[in-house]
């Protein structure tokens, strides 16, 4: 696209952690490589999930208080787009918004980080292991019903200052974050998602901005990757047909192969006494059915009346 036809100038709006600012920088740096002569901006913000640092986020209303903000600067244009993480955005998208380019997706596995030993196993019986995340929190403890799991919030460097001044004996954070931000050699395990089921949408880069824009929906298509479009078509129908939020231990992961998509969904106990797991193969043409589909099999299963319990609590 010539510079006439891209326009001037692109502005996204980013929260100010350091990770949401490289997503954004690494956006930015693709936009301009794919579209010669576009000024790209960043507008870093404070948003509400970043101000409350003492509280869980469900306690606070979920994952959506890290992207509240950035949409009402896109709705007042003040900036043309948003970029996440997209297990931070919530299933249901608010009318007048679109993900108009996923970006290739990276590792979507739960990082282990421990002070001594490099697995799960390692850890000691009462052992302090820090995480904010209902849906870790319950496949950990599913896993080692005898560790403490204690909760864990702040920016990347916040939850590694606590692993290194010995308040916690082991931390588990997003492999994609880590690599990211040059910490990959901070990972002692691995997490296989049979162990740790991703949250939907790990690893994933989403970029967002006003339905009708539609200058900059032909732009963002540059970027997106179809695959990882699939797989997250899948994993938020899932997501969205249980009702699912910040407040529920739910956990999804599609794989593609050919053109065949396979989906690992679960809902867990928040203390791990139950998990509810299954999963579904078919065309990548049904993604968004499969999603669908395996979400209800486990609402019978159980699911919708763990998840209406924990709703209510």
């Amino acid at each position: 696209m010539s510079a006439s036809s891209a326009g001037s100038l692109l502005r996204i709006a980013t929260r100010r952690s350091p990770l949401a600012l490289w997503q954004a920088e690494h956006v930015a740096t693709l936009l301009r490589g794919a579209h010669t002569g576009l000024d790209v901006e960043l507008k870093p913000m404070l948003t509400q999930g970043d101000r409350i640092q003492d509280r869980s986020l469900a306690a606070i209303g979920g994952k959506g208080l890290f992207i509240k903000e950035l949409e009402v600067a896109l709705d007042e244009r003040r900036a043309d787009i948003a970029v996440h993480s997209m297990k931070d955005v919530p299933a249901e998208m608010p009318q007048g918004f679109v993900i108009a380019a996923y970006l290739e997706r990276a590792d979507p596995r739960d990082a282990l980080l421990c002070r001594r030993g490099s697995t799960l196993s390692d850890l000691p019986a009462g052992a302090k292991l820090g995480t904010s995340s209902l849906r870790r929190r319950a496949q950990i403890l599913a896993a080692r019903p005898d560790l403490s799991v204690e909760p864990l919030r702040g920016n990347v460097d916040t939850r590694l200052s606590r692993l290194e001044n010995g308040a916690m004996d082991a931390i588990i954070l997003a492999c994609a974050g880590l690599v990211r931000l040059g910490l990959e050699a901070r990972i002692t395990a691995r997490l296989p998602p049979g162990t740790m089921l991703p949250a939907v949408g790990q690893g994933a880069i989403g970029v967002e901005c006003r339905s009708d824009d539609t200058r900059t929906r032909a732009l963002l298509a540059a970027l997106d990757d179809a695959a990882t479009r699939t797989a997250l078509v899948a994993e938020r129908a899932f997501a969205r047909t249980l009702g699912g939020s910040c407040q529920s231990p739910i956990a999804a992961l599609a794989h593609i192969e050919e053109n065949r998509l396979t989906l690992q969904g679960l809902v867990a106990e928040p203390d791990g006494s139950r998990l509810l797991r299954d999963g579904v193969s078919g065309d990548c043409a049904r993604a968004e059915t499969l999603g669908e589909q395996l979400a209800q099999r486990l609402l019978e299963s159980g699911a919708g009346e763990l998840l209406e319990r924990l709703r209510s609590a």
